[in-house]
């Protein structure tokens, strides 16, 4: 990959008739873990899911300098892994197997893994704290086993660049600090991750950079130290919060409304 990892220009796109993202402007670095955070309806999914090519959209999108338009569905599928928000998993498959679908974009088969294949599916298992669940059919799971074997689906593709939105929405805290960290450590690895979260405290412990969507429009974009300030958690959130530093990464406890309905 050359260049930045993604890079918007000028991008928009509607949902329903309705203008959701506004010419946004947005660049990725390589090697990043970014977490992008907004109110709801704010636009963060449509973000990720016109970055990945799953909406239609107007403007440049460049997956490591190339053009999304000019990308096939499989090679889109090989650069950038996407996680969707509340997946759902249809067919009872045993949790082997739906995590080595991740591998279908490197031309795995199921039935017929590669020793690469099946070395990416323990490994994704083994990270996702599910590996005790390989032959368990994916229908009887919690909601909480099924994020995690989703998101070990997405990390058996080890695309280049990993879209995830709210990975960590349905875990207990145990497994939502686990889940972060293995999303940072993606990006000590040289992989970028952008992931859509509402939990600020998750957010500015673990990523590099933080992005700001609100009302369709990237309104922040930097460490998370310089954007979670109490102007802009005020003007977006419409909160105040309790910002410290611990263990030399930042801590924030959102606290009271600042602005009455």
């Amino acid at each position: 990959m050359t260049g930045p990892a993604l890079q918007l220009e000028q991008v928009t796109a509607s949902l329903g008739g309705r203008l959701v993202l506004h010419a946004i402007d947005w660049t990725v670095p390589a090697g990043c873990f970014v977490c992008v955070v907004g109110p709801n309806g704010a636009g963060k999914s449509t973000l990720l899911r016109a970055a990945a090519g799953l909406i239609p959209s107007q403007g440049t999108i460049r997956l490591g300098g190339e053009s999304l338009a000019g990308l096939g569905p499989s090679a889109r599928a090989r650069r950038a892994a996407y996680l969707p928000q509340d997946g759902g998993i249809g067919w009872p498959l045993p949790v082997r197997d739906v995590i080595a679908l991740g591998r279908m974009p490197r031309g795995a088969r199921l039935g017929s893994l590669a020793a690469a294949d099946v070395a990416a599916v323990a490994a994704a298992m083994r990270r996702m704290d599910v590996d005790h669940l390989a032959d368990r059919p994916a229908t009887e799971l919690s909601g909480g086993e099924r994020a995690r074997v989703l998101m070990a689906r997405a990390l058996a593709v080890e695309a280049a660049l990993l879209l995830a939105d709210e990975p960590a929405a349905a875990l207990d805290p145990r497994h939502q600090l686990a889940i972060m960290a293995e999303l940072r450590a993606e990006a000590r690895a040289g992989r970028t991750v952008v992931a859509v979260l509402h939990d600020l405290a998750l957010a500015a412990r673990f990523a590099d950079r933080i992005a700001v969507v609100a009302d369709g429009c990237l309104v922040a974009d930097g460490e998370p130290a310089a954007v979670l300030q109490p102007g802009l958690l005020d003007r977006v959130f419409r909160i105040s919060a309790i910002v410290e530093t611990r263990d030399g990464q930042p801590l924030i406890v959102p606290w009271i409304g600042l602005v009455d309905d």
